[in-house]
């Protein structure tokens, strides 16, 4: 009997053991693909990847222990997308975080298996067969919300006191930018300005640009920026200042190198919100079930320092609602 009673306490003894070794046994660490069209080291890129880590620290995440993060940079070459995208795939990824459309596009075309989560994304519907139901492998969060481009051109015409001609700078090799620009030039007319269309494919005819846009009279020039044209920028301010132009544009950065003012949702909480996507695909939740969202935050930057260069007042009114204001 006491034989009995001492194999079942040394029996039960093991078994209660069970869950806690198990518990200590390292868990699995989810490896997320990050595909970034832009460069390796722009402080803006950064900034905005530190976000996303900081969304997944709160969440519990914590590198090398439970998740492990593969950055990937196309270096603003477009043809590299779907190279990156393929790697991913022979990594044998978790999740593929992409950032803007054709980051986007490039991995939808390479699997239809991995679970991939969006950001910075234009043209949603061009990925997704709708935003409540996305469908497939794919969802996340647009930049896009109900005419963002108006409240862009109507910024800038309360900002200058009435400008009614407005030239607009882009790369027209990007069907996104060229989308944005559509959308600019409907959006025009409703606010009693005149759109001045400006595109450009290389370096090179920027200063032909310019020199349109002097030609036409414009009082103010907006830049779409993207890959390509953010890797114009300083050769776009430098002319935009040698013709006294004062220039907007979408991100905050445009305005902190000396563009006039910028309008845009708030990246790094997009950033931060794409993190809880990762981490309900993680958990289960299949991509399709989860719905696209649009930016809730906005970030209106005016630059004074700028507007004194070319002999500009800001309307007060104006620089109360800004949410930053360089001086």
């Amino acid at each position: 009997m006491n034989r009995k009673i001492i194999i079942c306490v040394l029996t039960t003894a093991l078994l209660s053991t069970v869950p806690f070794v198990e518990a200590q046994q390292p868990g699995k660490i989810s490896r997320i693909g990050i595909l970034n069209p832009g460069r390796r080291g722009d402080a803006g890129i950064e900034a905005l990847n530190e976000a996303f880590r900081q969304g997944l620290k709160d969440l519990g995440y914590v590198e090398g222990k439970n998740i492990a993060l593969e950055y990937r940079f196309a270096e603003a070459e477009p043809d590299r997308l779907r190279e990156i995208a393929a790697e991913f795939v022979r990594l044998k990824v978790d999740v593929i975080f992409t950032i803007n459309t054709p980051a986007s596009r490039a991995a939808k075309n390479v699997t239809q298996t991995i679970p991939i989560v969006f950001t910075w994304v234009a043209d949603p519907l061009d990925l997704v067969a709708s935003l409540a139901r996305p469908g497939g492998n794919i969802t996340g969060l647009t930049s896009i919300a109900a005419d963002l481009s108006g409240k862009r051109l109507e910024l800038l015409k309360e900002a200058l006191s009435g400008v009614s001609r407005v030239g607009i700078l882009w790369n027209s090799a990007n069907p996104t930018a060229t989308r944005v620009f559509k959308e600019m030039e409907e959006a025009g007319p409703r606010l009693g300005i005149r759109i001045h269309p400006l595109a450009v494919r290389d370096p090179e005819e920027l200063q032909k640009a310019f020199g349109l846009a002097t030609k036409e009279r414009a009082g103010a020039l907006f830049v779409i920026e993207e890959a390509v044209m953010t890797s114009y920028r300083t050769r776009v301010l430098g002319l935009a200042s040698k013709h006294r132009l004062p220039t907007s544009s979408q991100y905050k950065e445009f305005a902190e190198a000396g563009g006039l003012l910028t309008y845009r949702p708030d990246l790094p909480d997009l950033f931060r919100r794409a993190a809880t996507y990762v981490d309900k695909i993680l958990k289960g939740t299949k991509p399709a079930d989860l719905p696209v969202e649009q930016p809730i935050k906005f970030e209106f930057v005016i630059n004074i320092k700028t507007a004194k260069q070319i002999g500009l007042t800001i309307p007060p009114n104006v620089l109360a609602r800004a949410d930053r204001v360089i001086k």
